[in-house]
C-alpha cells in the first residue's frame, strides 16, 4: 500500500501537471483538458519504459537464436524434467536471455493501472464532507481546488469516472453506457492486434514460444473485455491510448529490426534487396547485346540549277 500511495502521488501530479499545461490553450473545466492529461500520463510511462522494451526485444531475439540448444536439451533430458529445467535456466542465464521479458512492460504498468484507478475512484467520490480523503497530490493544499473541477469534467457529457457497471450513479447512465463499450472495444481491439502483430509479423513457425503467445492472443482480451465494465472511463482511455503506443512502437521495431528466420526478417530483405537494385539502376549492355541501328540516311545537297530543271 506505501508504494501505491506514491504511485498515486506521481501519477496524479503528472496529470495535474498537464492539465495546467493544457489549460493554456483549453478550457480547465473540460473534461477533454483531464482526457488529453491521461494521454500525456501515457507518453511519460512508456517513454521510461523504453529501455525495459529494448530490453524485450533483445530477449526475444536471443529467445529465437537459442531455439537449437532448447530443443537439444528438452531431447537430451527428455525423461528427467529437473535436470532439463536446470540445463534450461543455465541456458538462459549464459545467453543473458529472460523468457518472462516479454510479459514485463505489461506487468509493470499494472501497478501504475492501480494508482490511476484508484485516482479516479476518489474523484468521483468527491464531497464536502469531512470524511473524504482525497488522493494523491489532491490531497495537498495547493491542488486542492482542482478537485471539483475534476469531479465534474465530462466528454460527451460522461464523467471520467464514470463505468460501465455503475452508470447509473452518473448523470446520464446512457451515454456512459455507450462510451464505455465504445472504449472497452477500442481496447480489446487494441490489445488483439498488438498480439497478433507481434506473432503473424515476427515469430518463426519453428518457435514453441508461439504457442504461449498464441494463448496471450485470445486470453489478454477476454481479461480486457470482461473486466472493462469496471474500468472508469480515464482508464479506458489510458489502456486505449497505451495499446495504440504498443502497435506503433512494436511496427517500428518489427519493420527496422526483425528476428531471424520471421516473415519480418524476409520483407526487410526483399526491401533492402529492391532498394540496392533501384539505387543500381539498369545494367549497361555488352557490346554483343546492343542492337545495332539503322543507320540515318543523310539528304544531299543539290544544286540550284538542277532543282529549277526538276520543277520545269
Amino acid at each position: 500500500m506505501f508504494i501505491l500511495d506514491w504511485l498515486k502521488i506521481g501519477v496524479s501530479w503528472i496529470l495535474v501537471q498537464f492539465h495546467q499545461l493544457l489549460s493554456i490553450v483549453m478550457d480547465p473545466a473540460s473534461g477533454w483538458t483531464w482526457a488529453f492529461s491521461i494521454v500525456g500520463l501515457v507518453i511519460v510511462i512508456r517513454i521510461l519504459l523504453i529501455p525495459l522494451f529494448v530490453k524485450q526485444i533483445k530477449s526475444q531475439r536471443n529467445l529465437q537464436l537459442i531455439q537449437p540448444q532448447i530443443k537439444e536439451i528438452q531431447k537430451k533430458y527428455k525423461g528427467d524434467k529437473e535436470m532439463q529445467s536446470q540445463e534450461m535456466m543455465k541456458l538462459y542465464k549464459e545467453t543473458g536471455t529472460n523468457p518472462l521479458a516479454s510479459c514485463l512492460p505489461i506487468l509493470l504498468q499494472a501497478p501504475i493501472f492501480f494508482a490511476l484507478f484508484g485516482v479516479l475512484q476518489s474523484i468521483a467520490q468527491y464531497s464536502t464532507d469531512a470524511s473524504y480523503t482525497a488522493q494523491g497530490v489532491f490531497q495537498w493544499d495547493q491542488y486542492k481546488d482542482l478537485l471539483p473541477l475534476a469531479h465534474r469534467a465530462e466528454i460527451f457529457g460522461v464523467p471520467l469516472y464514470g463505468t460501465f457497471k455503475d452508470a447509473a450513479q452518473t448523470p446520464n447512465p446512457t451515454a456512459t453506457h455507450i462510451l464505455a463499450i465504445v472504449l472497452i472495444i477500442a481496447m480489446t481491439v487494441t490489445t488483439f492486434l498488438t498480439q497478433r502483430q507481434l506473432i503473424v509479423k515476427n515469430s518463426a513457425p519453428d518457435n514453441p514460444m508461439v504457442k504461449q503467445q498464441k494463448i496471450m492472443l485470445y486470453v489478454f482480451p477476454l481479461v480486457f473485455a470482461i473486466g472493462g465494465i469496471n474500468f472508469p472511463i480515464g482508464v479506458l482511455i489510458y489502456w486505449f491510448t497505451t495499446n495504440l503506443w504498443t502497435m506503433g512502437q512494436q511496427f517500428y521495431v518489427i519493420r527496422n529490426n526483425p528476428q531471424p528466420g520471421t516473415p519480418a526478417h524476409e520483407a526487410k530483405l526483399a526491401r533492402e534487396a529492391a532498394k540496392a537494385a533501384s539505387k543500381a539502376g539498369t545494367p549497361e549492355l555488352t557490346t554483343d547485346e546492343t542492337p545495332n541501328p539503322t543507320p540515318r540516311v543523310q539528304p544531299k545537297k543539290t544544286s540550284r540549277s538542277k532543282r529549277k530543271g526538276t520543277t520545269s
